[in-house]
């Protein structure tokens, strides 16, 4: 039961991570360093350290800013693409030697999960920027960051909830990647449509 309750936790951290690469190692990190709620062997335990946690920190503050600015957030988005499975991948590692499961099956878990959940967010943001004018992107933002920070500290302290709560965040990724194919093919077709009227 332990190793199901370990995979949900790798899973949770993964796709929180797909949200917010900084916040679930930051998440794990504090509780390694200041609860009893996971305990993680060396080398994961630097996750931890002092100067680690303060790096992650900065660099989650500086991305936390930059993601409630049109433009720079969608940048942000496209680096995600690479940053955020990595994280994803590190963080199932890390639950892989915490609960002693299986490192590729787990890794592989991690960073699919990370990665899916990335590209549907940033998929999704360009939708929000045409129908706001970048003005609703900070509160999708703020949307993104609370439920990473909420699947964070529930994948360790309620493996199953958080397992639960992943699985939604996947499924809400996949209905907004939809939507956004849609929506760019009705602009592409509109587009092909009204250019030839202009050369004729």
């Amino acid at each position: 039961m332990e190793g199901i309750a370990g995979y949900f936790t790798a899973l949770g951290l993964s796709t929180a991570a797909g949200l917010n690469a900084y916040i679930p190692l930051l998440t794990i990190g504090l509780l390694n360093r200041y609860t009893d709620l996971i305990h993680l062997p060396a080398p994961w335990d630097n996750l931890g350290d002092p100067l680690v946690l303060g790096i992650v920190g900065v660099v989650g503050v500086a991305d936390f800013i930059g993601d409630k600015v049109p433009i720079v957030d969608h940048v942000l988005h496209v680096i995600g693409l690479a940053v955020a499975p990595v994280v994803g991948g590190l963080l199932a590692l890390a639950s892989a030697s915490a609960f002693d499961l299986e490192p590729g099956v787990t890794a592989g878990l991690g960073i699919a999960a990370a990665l899916a959940t990335q590209v549907g967010r940033t998929a999704a943001r360009p939708v929000s920027t045409a129908m706001t004018g970048g003005g609703g992107n900070p509160v999708v933002s703020l949307g993104e960051d609370g439920v990473s920070g909420a699947l964070a500290v529930t994948a360790v302290a309620w493996p199953a909830v958080a397992a639960v709560l992943a699985a939604v965040v996947l499924v809400a990724v996949f209905v907004l990647w939809r939507k956004w194919r849609n929506f760019r093919s009705r602009f592409q077709t509109r587009d092909r449509s009204v250019g030839p009227g202009f050369v004729g």
